[in-house]
């Protein structure tokens, strides 16, 4: 079986200009409240939407009987996403806690490309959709909680639903092939997350890490984040980061030796 590559490269500039601007914005003020969040005998939430850009290379695994391969790249992953939804939460109560982070996508992109056919030259255009479904849950503890730095160790599981599809046609003909592969699995993952602040300011620098296997599908995979946040008093923080996703699954998973990885915004509502 060969496989297909799906490429995804170029970031998508507008999103990242729009996150600093609204830091920007946050500077005008004499907010200077720690961002580190205080460890205390009582609930605390955070939910955070967000808006995850990456670009996409690797290898999409494809059962196939006619076209067996497709490489091509986008300008802008925006352009290519139909539908999907992102959003993250936690809840603590003490040092312990529990996260859970929603990746929900459909991914669309067309194209054509010429052939020599029996008959003279030819296209065969060519629609790939990448539909995806990430979510990855995990127990916390915090580990460290001083005025400037905040971490938590974690270990939970991912879970992966990913459909890639590939429509092909030979244009002025009835000729056409369909070819879908589905994986679904689940891994247990281990990691860390945690902020530190700039400065004594209200400016912190996010982060996050995590690795995992298993599953019966998964080579390895991991996560891994960071970037520069700021709070707006108690109540919001938002923060610019770029984030990496890593799938390596065994043969006959779709995914193998995949990136996922781009400029990230969120906007984080604590209470």
């Amino acid at each position: 079986m060969k496989s297909t590559s799906f490429n995804l490269f170029r970031h998508p500039l507008h999103a990242m200009l729009a996150t600093i601007c609204l830091l920007g914005f946050g500077t005008a003020s004499a907010n200077t409240d720690n961002p580190i969040p205080a460890v205390a005998d009582q609930w605390r939430f955070e939910v955070t939407p967000y808006l995850w850009a990456p670009g996409i290379k690797g290898t999409i695994g494809l059962d196939n009987g006619f076209a067996k391969s497709a490489d091509y790249s986008s300008s802008n992953v925006l352009s290519n996403l139909k539908s999907g939804g992102m959003i993250a939460a936690e809840a603590h109560y003490g040092r312990w806690g529990i996260m859970g982070d929603l990746v929900s996508a459909t991914l669309q992109n067309s194209g054509s490309v010429p052939v020599m056919t029996p008959e003279g030259a030819a296209r065969v255009a060519d629609k790939i959709t990448l539909q995806q479904t990430i979510l990855t849950g995990a127990a916390t503890y915090t580990f460290a909680n001083t005025k400037n730095a905040y971490v938590d160790g974690l270990l939970g599981v991912r879970a992966i639903d990913v459909t890639a599809t590939l429509n092909g046609d030979l244009e002025g003909t009835p000729l056409k092939e369909t070819i879908s592969k589905t994986t679904s699995t689940v891994d247990p993952i281990i990691g860390a997350k945690g902020r530190y602040r700039i400065a004594d300011s209200s400016w912190y620098v996010p982060f996050y890490g995590d690795i995992g296997s298993g599953g019966g599908t998964t080579n390895i995979t991991w996560q891994a984040m960071v970037g520069v946040g700021k709070s707006f008093g108690k109540l919001i923080d938002a923060s610019l980061t770029y984030r990496a996703l890593y799938y390596d699954m065994k043969a006959g998973g779709v995914l193998q030796k995949t990136t996922m990885q781009g400029p990230q915004i969120a906007v984080t509502f604590k209470f």
